[in-house]
């Protein structure tokens, strides 16, 4: 199991434009690896854990902070 992080910088994108670019993100990951979103779109509260479930990806903690919404994603495989 890798602990490998990356971060993707959501903040200021408007869904579905954050979970677009975690899943092209996580799709050149190695299973495992832990993807970190920072987005601040209201609507990436719902869309976030929605994708998760959808694609498989567990999402490992979700936490507001300063203003914006920091997701820990761990890509499955």
């Amino acid at each position: 199991m890798s602990n490998l992080t990356e971060t993707l910088d959501a903040l200021g994108l408007l869904c579905p434009l954050p979970v677009l670019k975690a899943r092209k993100r996580l799709k050149s990951m190695p299973a495992g690896a832990i993807l970190r979103v920072l987005a601040d779109d209201p609507a990436a509260i719902i869309d976030v854990p929605h994708f998760c479930s959808e694609s498989g990806h567990q999402l490992l903690s979700q936490e507001d902070t300063e203003g914006h919404q920091v997701y820990l994603i761990q890509k499955s495989g």
